[in-house]
């Protein structure tokens, strides 16, 4: 078995989508277009695409799943104030003083998601 997607609910799908394609720097399919109910966010194979379902209730409470990201490209402190950039908002700031740590975020429709240390920051 493989997981094909992550699903998210939200009330806004295509602009929620765009934010996290953003974040990723993966595609919106191109199938895909404002006002469509379900967007999908196509990961590089094997990872799973994050698919956005419109539903009718707005979040209420702390997500039971969220997503940890590593950057690979830059260091946590440059990935938190680029994804701050597009439209995240810090929501717990766990960095320690001596480097260590994670910040939870919010998206634009306040899922929470972490970004934690590179690996070149864990390795040195």
């Amino acid at each position: 078995m493989i997981i094909r997607h992550v699903t998210i609910d939200c009330a806004e799908p295509y602009e929620l989508a765009r934010f996290w394609s953003k974040v990723t720097g993966w595609p919106v399919s191109d199938q895909d277009e404002p006002g469509d109910s379900e967007v999908l966010v196509e990961a590089p194979s094997p990872v799973p695409g994050l698919l956005f379902i419109r539903v009718p209730e707005g979040k209420t409470v702390k997500n039971r799943i969220h997503f940890d990201w590593v950057p690979t490209e830059r260091s946590r402190d440059e990935e938190v104030e680029r994804v701050v950039g597009l439209g995240a908002m810090v929501y717990e700031d766990h960095r320690a003083p001596d480097g260590r740590g994670w910040v939870t975020l919010l998206d634009p429709e306040g899922n929470e998601f972490c970004i934690e240390r590179s690996e070149a920051e864990r390795a040195g």
